[in-house]
């Protein structure tokens, strides 16, 4: 078994200046692949069914794939040395780690207004694809987080149409507490934990069913139990956590996933979890008008019309990240242009992405290279990027994905 899934990564100054030079501003990537040992794959991202498990005891299944990442992944002592992080494809050959390749080339892929305020790429997406709902967890608030020596995690889902054949075993997502919820009823199931079984902590929760082409906004301290969806999921680069859920995917969950991102000095002290908790999102009698979000039409896609392209802001509520679904109709090509820099996945259809081809994944074998992700500077998105859709029948689909500050929402 290997514990990566590719063998080509290299770094170099040339090979960084070659790639964004020959696609014009516009980077592909290899697919992202992440196991997660408490999970079971849902087998909806499009990875050939053989490949599910390629990386050994104890490492569990392949139900994430990560997107425009310039992170890796907290995945115990057995992680790979690149498990999570983009790779750009250099044209002449290798794949370059993502993080080199936006420090190597700094505001000249991402911006001056990201790079001078953040250092770096300080987002990613991904696709959550589990078989059953994920336990109740939370991430924790920057301030939290900093206590060991990570940074907050805010995201958000989208629930894409494109990727969901079916539903999973339950389509039934679990956001906060129910009003009324005290710290003392919650330590209580907390404390549980310990004991083994479940120690239904979602029965303080609230459980809203799956709609399609819909989403929720989720800052960081919202207690969350995803549900059984393939889900599209903006978030801020980290992969800070701690699972309140004792039971999940019909088996325990390792008391030690409850700690992981505590301070050893606090190993066992349950004010601590509890503070950890927004309470005031949590138990918001607004949480859904708060932190629903339905799809709307983008100032120019409005102006279109719909003819040859329709633009969807799909997360829109977090200063942290923002995502656009963009939907090309057949026969057509469009410039479109956007004033941030922004990773791209084609989840549907065809054709051409700037000078790149493209092409919406089937079936993708595990260290298997594809052509449907990429990544825009600000450069390029700024003078438009030409899509061309070459089937007579069929939409492209491309999810696009954003850093802190949209300035086109005004998030600055």
């Amino acid at each position: 078994m290997t514990s990566e899934a590719y063998e080509n990564i290299v770094t170099s100054a040339t090979a960084h200046d070659r790639a964004l030079d020959a696609g014009k501003g516009i980077v592909r990537f290899a697919p992202t692949w992440v196991p997660r040992a408490f999970c079971t794959p849902g087998k909806r991202i499009r990875l050939h069914p053989d490949d599910y498990f390629p990386l050994g005891q104890g490492r569990g299944g392949i139900d994430e794939r990560w997107l425009a990442s310039s992170i890796r992944a907290d995945n115990g002592p057995l992680t790979g040395a690149h498990e999570g992080l983009s790779l750009v494809v250099d044209p002449d050959g290798g794949l370059l780690p993502f993080d080199d390749f936006v420090e190597h080339h700094k505001a000249d892929v991402i911006g001056s207004r990201l790079w001078d305020r953040f250092g770096g790429w300080t987002m990613y997406s991904k696709f959550y694809d589990n078989l059953m709902p994920l336990p109740f967890h939370v991430h924790h608030s920057d301030e939290k987080a900093a206590l060991v020596d990570k940074v907050g995690k805010p995201e958000a889902y989208y629930y894409s149409p494109h990727m969901n054949d079916n539903l999973g075993l339950q389509p039934i997502s679990f956001f906060g507490f129910q009003p009324g919820t005290t710290r003392d009823q919650v330590k209580e199931r907390l404390m549980r934990f310990a004991d083994g079984g479940d120690n239904r902590i979602t029965d303080l929760s609230l459980g809203y069913r799956t709609q399609l082409g819909t989403g929720w906004d989720i800052p960081a301290g919202v207690l969350h139990a995803p549900a059984s969806i393939c889900t599209y999921e903006p978030q801020s680069a980290s992969d800070v956590f701690a699972m309140c859920e004792s039971w999940s995917n019909n088996k325990e969950v390792p008391e030690e996933l409850l700690w992981k991102d505590v301070p050893p000095t606090h190993h066992g002290d349950y004010e601590f979890l509890l503070d950890l908790l927004d309470w005031e999102k949590n138990l918001d009698v607004d949480f859904v008008p708060n932190r629903f979000m339905r799809p709307y039409s983008t100032s120019t896609s409005a102006a279109d019309g719909g003819s040859s392209y329709v633009e969807n802001w799909i997360v829109f509520r977090s200063t942290s990240f923002s995502a656009k679904e963009l939907t090309v109709r057949p026969s057509q090509t469009v410039t479109i242009r956007d004033q941030d820099a922004y990773g791209a996945l084609f989840v549907q259809g065809g054709g051409t992405f700037g000078v790149h081809d493209a092409q919406a994944a089937t079936l993708i074998r595990f260290g298997q290279l594809s052509q449907d992700e990429f990544f825009v500077s600000e450069s390029a998105a700024r003078a438009g990027v030409t899509i061309t859709n070459r089937s007579a029948t069929d939409d492209i689909v491309i999810l696009k994905h954003f850093g802190p500050g949209n300035l086109e929402l005004g998030l600055v």
